[in-house]
């Protein structure tokens, strides 16, 4: 028989702890008065929590990402495991943010929340946080997963895909790693014990800018993009490429500030990039060095490239083998895709 596991709660805010106020929810509930509402944790594992944050997710920023694997690093060896329980509309990004930040972890880290506040009547919150408890405390659970609607979701390929529905979140063409139905873990994809020691990574760079393309996006803002910020993401449209209307100015900018680390991603959830199919994703190759996010998911890119450029010293490899390493999943196929 195992021993029993000993799980520190991590409380972040979000709606999970929300009660309603003048001006609509916001986050009040204690992480003590979370556990209140799930009386049966008790049989499954030993537990403390601890407040660090009190946020609605929307104000969540890297900063705050650092204060959880700080607080995480300086109680690794004290728990079997770790529950934070966030709000949903950033919780995507924490994920992927944590799965670079925390490599390695034989302990699993386990991201949670809910649609509906834990003291309502009807409400995914209570069912949500035991699971995330019950995951957290199986032998088998290791590294940095999302733990919502019964879905065991990897840190890295994880989407809030509704706004509203309890199945709030996918994992984006990558299979969940296993379901949990009636305090039973179901596997998919069986874990693969990491032979490295855990790695904790408390620096990132935030200088990083999003575009996203729009028909007839005009050329005005990139001057400032590109002497303002160290990375230029383009959500680009489908597979990717730079429209006509802007071309012109985007590769001049690429030659002019060729320190720029550009990254070519898609708005389109699922299949990811490939700018070998189309002309004006060929135009791209012939004036800049760029990376390519193929199968990552956005959520991912931006997360990832922090984390690379924040690094930069500590990591070994040019930044294209570092991009394109797999991490948590996060890159499925990358370059070697078949079309």
């Amino acid at each position: 028989m195992s021993p029993r596991k000993n799980i520190l709660l991590i409380a972040t805010g979000g709606t999970i702890a929300s009660k309603k106020s003048d001006n609509g929810l916001k986050p009040q509930i204690s992480p003590e008065e979370l556990m209140q509402y799930i009386p049966q944790v008790k049989d499954i594992c030993d537990f403390h929590a601890v407040q660090l944050l009190n946020l609605d997710s929307s104000n969540m920023e890297p900063e705050h990402w650092k204060m959880m694997v700080h607080t995480i690093h300086e109680n690794y060896e004290k728990y079997d495991g770790f529950v934070i329980a966030h709000g949903t509309d950033t919780m995507a990004y924490t994920a992927a943010a944590l799965s670079y930040m925390i490599q390695n972890s034989k302990k699993p880290i386990v991201i949670t929340g809910a649609q509906k506040p834990i003291d309502l009547e009807i409400t995914d919150a209570k069912s949500n946080l035991l699971d995330s408890f019950l995951y957290a405390s199986d032998e088998n659970s290791q590294g940095v997963q999302i733990v919502f609607d019964g879905k065991v979701i990897a840190g890295t390929r994880a989407k809030k895909v509704r706004s509203k529905s309890y199945n709030a979140f996918s994992s984006i063409d990558f299979p969940c790693l296993a379901m949990i139905q009636d305090g039973n873990i179901m596997r998919y994809i069986p874990p693969v014990p990491y032979e490295e020691e855990v790695q904790f990574y408390e620096e990132l760079d935030e200088n990083v800018y999003l575009i996203k393309m729009i028909p007839g996006i005009k050329p005005r803002i990139l001057r400032s993009v590109f002497e303002n910020y160290d990375c230029i993401i383009v959500e680009s449209f489908g597979v990717g490429g730079i429209p006509q209307s802007i071309a012109d100015d985007f590769y001049k900018l690429c030659q002019e500030f060729p320190n720029r680390l550009v990254v070519m991603s898609t708005q389109v959830a699922h299949e990811g990039s490939d700018m070998t199919v189309y002309e004006v994703g060929h135009d791209m190759k012939k004036y800049c060095r760029f990376l390519e996010s193929y199968d990552m998911t956005l959520e991912s890119v931006i997360a990832k490239v922090m984390w690379m450029l924040g690094n930069r010293e500590a990591l070994s490899g040019d930044l294209e083998d570092i991009f394109y390493k797999n991490v948590n999943y996060d890159v499925i196929f990358g370059k070697n895709r078949k079309c």
